[in-house]
C-alpha cells in the first residue's frame, strides 16, 4: 500500500480531434469522443454515476501526447440519447457498448479508466473481456453491493445529518423507511415537476457529499436537470435492478484479471464510496498498487486525487500494446 500526497498535475485542456454517436440498439445512441494523439496507445474513459456523463475535464488525466483518449457517455447520460433513459440499461449492455467502440476503432487492447461507478463498470468490463484490457486505473471503489447502496441512502446522515435531512425532503417520514423505493417512484412519475424535485434532492445530496470539504457551486450546479435527471435515474435504477448476482461477483472473480497491472486510488475521507470497499478489493488483489490518498474525499477533481490519476496513467505509458 502506498500512502502519499502526488505532485503530478493534470494535464492542460485539450479539443477532441473528433466526435460522434453510435447507434447501440433501437432506444439507444451513444456520444463518443477522441482526444489526444491519434497515433497513440488508446485508453477509454468510464465515467461514473451511473447517469453522471463525462465532462471535458476528463480528458485531463492523460498524457495527450501518449493516450489516445476515448471517452464516452453511457446510456442515457450525458449527450447521449434519449437522456435519462431506464428501458435496455443495464451493466450487461453496457458492457458491449464498451466493445462495440473498441472494434469500431479497431483496438486489439486498451488502457481503462474508471472511478466511482466507473470502477464498476471498468471491473465488470476486465472481468468479461480480460484479454481486451492492457491496464486498469481505478479510483473511489463501488461494487455495488447492497451494503454499499444502503450506507449512501441511509448512513451518510451520521456524518452529513444536514444534507441528509435534505435528501429526505421529497419522501414523507412513513416513507423514508424504504428511500429507494419510493424515491424510484418519484424519479419514474407521470409528472415532470415531480421528477425533477425528486432527482434535484438526491443530485444535490451526492455532490454536496463528494468533496472532502463540500462545494456549494458543486451542489448548485447538480441541480441542473440535464444533469440531475439522469443521474438520478439511473442511479436508482441499478441500484434497485441492476445488482451483480452473486452480490460478489466483482470479487469472486478477480483470478480473471489478476495479471492486468492496476492501480487503485482511493481518498481516506471518501463518503459517498467508503474506504472500507476499496481495501476489501485490496486484499482480494494484492497485485493492484493501492494508493491511498489522505486529505481526500471522493471526487476525481479533489487536487490529491487528481494527481494520483495522472500519475497512474502516466506509469501505464510504459505498456506496450502490440
Amino acid at each position: 500500500m502506498t500512502v502519499l500526497q502526488p505532485q503530478t498535475a493534470p494535464y492542460p485542456p485539450l479539443m477532441p480531434f473528433d466526435a460522434g454517436f453510435i447507434k447501440v440498439d433501437d432506444i439507444h445512441t451513444v456520444y463518443y469522443e477522441q482526444s489526444g494523439n491519434p497515433a497513440g496507445a488508446p485508453v477509454v474513459f468510464l465515467h461514473g454515476g451511473p447517469g453522471a456523463g463525462s465532462s471535458p475535464k476528463h480528458r485531463q488525466f492523460f498524457d495527450p501526447a501518449h493516450y489516445r483518449i476515448i471517452i464516452f457517455d453511457q446510456r442515457g447520460s450525458g449527450q447521449s440519447t434519449p437522456a435519462g433513459e431506464l428501458r435496455n440499461n443495464t451493466t450487461e449492455l453496457l458492457i458491449q457498448d464498451i466493445e462495440m467502440l473498441r472494434e469500431k476503432f479497431g483496438f486489439l487492447k486498451w488502457h481503462v479508466f474508471g472511478g466511482s461507478w466507473g470502477s464498476t463498470l471498468a471491473l465488470a468490463y476486465a472481468i468479461a473481456h480480460p484479454n481486451r484490457v492492457a491496464s486498469l486505473s481505478l479510483r473511489g471503489i463501488f461494487l455495488m453491493t447492497q451494503r454499499e447502496i444502503d450506507w449512501f441512502l441511509y448512513g451518510v446522515r451520521a456524518i452529513y445529518p444536514d444534507a441528509w435531512q435534505q435528501f429526505m425532503k421529497p419522501l414523507k417520514e412513513d416513507e423514508r423507511k424504504d428511500v429507494l423505493g419510493n424515491y424510484y417512484m418519484l424519479l419514474t412519475h407521470e409528472n415532470y415537476d415531480t421528477r425533477l424535485k425528486a432527482a434535484q434532492h438526491w443530485a444535490a445530496f451526492e455532490s454536496f457529499c463528494c468533496m472532502l470539504i463540500p462545494r456549494p457551486q458543486m451542489v448548485e450546479d447538480a441541480q441542473d436537470p440535464a444533469h440531475s435527471l439522469p443521474i438520478s435515474r439511473i442511479e436508482a435504477h441499478y441500484f434497485l435492478y441492476n445488482k451483480f448476482k452473486p452480490e460478489d461477483h466483482l470479487l469472486r472473480n478477480i483470478d480473471k484479471i489478476r495479471h492486468i497491472p492496476a492501480v487503485i486510488v482511493q481518498g481516506r475521507y471518501d463518503v459517498v464510496c467508503p474506504i472500507e470497499t476499496a481495501w476489501d478489493l485490496h486484499k482480494a488483489w494484492p497485485e493492484a498498487e493501492f494508493v491511498l490518498v489522505p486529505e481526500a474525499g471522493h471526487s476525481a477533481f479533489e487536487p490529491t486525487i487528481a494527481s494520483a490519476l495522472v500519475a497512474a496513467t502516466d506509469k501505464f505509458r510504459t505498456i506496450p500494446l502490440k
